[in-house]
């Protein structure tokens, strides 16, 4: 029976029992479930601030409210640790069965306890800290198997690595992909991708245009992802690792290229916690894919970060002056109003057809012209195709469809 006192987040008292709220209880999975992943406190607290995650809101009698603010490494600390979740009832130090249901099933309460209790173990050992894994708990091999941080020592120096499951349980079929990545590789591969679509107006309209309906909200959005981009590099590792977290649902790491699945709806969060309801929610996802060459070496196979990064390229000077003689026809039509076509063409040494299609590209949507300016275009996007295009739609979204930019 519960005997009182003041139930935790996932119950509710009721006639000296506690009953299960379900809304409240997946929040408490969810919480489980990412320390099984993440193997820290640190980033867990880290990973919830990220996504507005707070403890729960209290109304007492008196009216005085309580919660509903971040929650503190001490607090998450104990609930992982309270067998209340695991429908039992402490009382004098022993457990005993409780009559209410549990939230966690046994398998995953063993890994959080064994967990915490490795922790425990290294930090009286009085072990340094270490750099954060920045892509824990989101990487996946080709067949579906999580890949778990891991680190060799060389001669005194610790080299860090993301090794896929199968190598570490030795249960590897002949057919299946054992992966040993590099952790720094890949961690700057991520990290440098999540940055350019952060930095693209484009991308963050896009992701935000379906649930903001108001435009004044989607210009501080994008002026706020803005602001994050310019510091990412200099971000702490641990505010980048809860950025990513939050972004990102897993990444898939193929044969010939890396799939970064975003939930760019939680973009909102991140940036504007107001701009969006509070909670775990379904999303619709979005894939950045990042080619890469993978090579054997004895029975593993190795990744070789050396494949090109499709929105790295150099500026284009055959794009740019395209884009400046654009300009420089649509101003001409402007001057020469009542003046037929044909001539304002015969004026510029051109056809009336080539004359028209450049006058058309003037119209880009402002955020394609400055990746072009940048260099940061699709590397498929030669001045020949963007003439080829040259009767593109008027609505900037579709224009990023068809010039490969969404």
């Amino acid at each position: 029976m519960w005997m009182g006192g003041v139930p935790p987040l996932g119950y509710r008292a009721q006639d000296r029992k506690l009953v299960t709220i379900e809304s409240e209880a997946e929040i408490v999975r969810f919480i489980f479930r990412r320390y099984a992943e993440l193997g820290s406190v640190r980033l867990l607290k880290d990973e919830l601030e990220a996504r507005s995650i707070q403890s729960k809101l209290r109304t007492s009698a008196s009216g005085r409210i309580s919660g509903g603010k971040p929650f503190a490494r001490g607090a998450l600390y104990l609930m992982l640790q309270n067998r209340l979740y695991r429908g039992e009832i402490v009382h004098k130090e022993q457990s005993h069965p409780g009559e209410h249901p549990p939230i966690i099933d046994q398998p995953l309460w063993d890994a959080v306890q064994a967990q915490v209790a490795g922790n425990a173990a290294q930090r009286n050992e009085g072990g340094k800290t270490r750099q954060p894994s920045l892509l824990a708990g989101m990487l996946f091999d080709r067949d579906g198997n999580r890949m778990t941080p891991s680190h060799a020592v060389k001669k005194g120096t610790r080299y860090r690595y993301y090794v896929s499951r199968s190598l570490i349980t030795k249960d590897r079929t002949k057919n299946s992909l054992g992966l040993r990545i590099p952790a720094a590789e890949i961690e700057q591969l991520v990290s440098s991708r999540v940055h350019r679509w952060l930095v693209d107006p484009g991308s963050i309209y896009k992701s935000t245009s379906a649930r903001l309906a108001d435009a004044s909200m989607q210009q501080r959005l994008v002026a706020r992802a803005a602001d994050l981009s310019k510091h990412w590099p200099e971000l702490p590792a641990a505010r980048k690792r809860a950025v990513l977290a939050a972004l990102i649902e897993r990444i898939e790491v193929r044969v010939d290229q890396i799939d970064i699945r975003l939930r760019p709806q939680r973009l909102s969060a991140l940036l504007d916690p107001a701009a969006t309801s509070q909670g775990v929610t379904d999303d619709e996802t979005e894939i950045l894919s990042v080619p890469v060459r993978l090579r054997r070496a004895g029975r593993e196979i190795k990744m070789l970060i050396g494949g090109p990064d499709p929105f790295d390229a150099k500026p284009d000077a055959r794009l740019i002056r395209l884009l400046l003689r654009a300009r420089r026809f649509n101003a001409t039509l402007a001057q020469g109003e009542g003046i037929p076509f044909a001539a304002l063409a015969q004026r510029e040494g051109v056809s009336r057809s080539y004359f028209t299609r450049l006058v058309r590209l003037s119209y880009l949507a402002p955020d394609i012209t400055q990746a072009i300016l940048d260099g940061r275009q699709p590397l498929d996007l030669t001045a020949e195709k963007l003439l080829e295009h040259s009767r593109l739609p008027l609505a900037w979204h579709n224009q990023r469809t068809v010039l490969g930019f969404a």
